[in-house]
């Protein structure tokens, strides 16, 4: 916001007034205060509109590696000694 020239809230409200973007004063100091958790399109295109950017120089994404892991002291059960899968018998029927 200081790169172009806006140092309060109250300078961006009314340039997202100017692309009918009507959001209360509060809503407007979270936005530039607080990493919102969701957003509209048109805020985020009023928002590169108004910056000269792309959305990806505001948003910041960070991918992470969401496997499950075994927990340390599980117990591990050998399927070998315990669970034995019985053989299958066909039988052929000579109708």
């Amino acid at each position: 916001m200081a790169r172009n020239g806006m140092h309060n809230t109250t300078d961006l409200a009314s340039h997202l007034k100017e692309r009918d973007i009507n959001l209360s004063p509060s809503q407007v100091y979270r936005l530039v205060t607080q990493r919102p958790e969701r957003i509209s399109l048109q805020i985020l295109a009023a928002l590169c509109d108004i910056f000269h950017c792309t959305p990806a120089d505001l948003v910041v994404t960070h991918a992470a590696d969401n496997q499950i892991k075994q927990a340390v002291n599980a117990p591990v059960i050998d399927l070998n000694a315990q669970v034995r899968p019985r053989r299958a018998h066909v039988h052929i029927d000579d109708d």
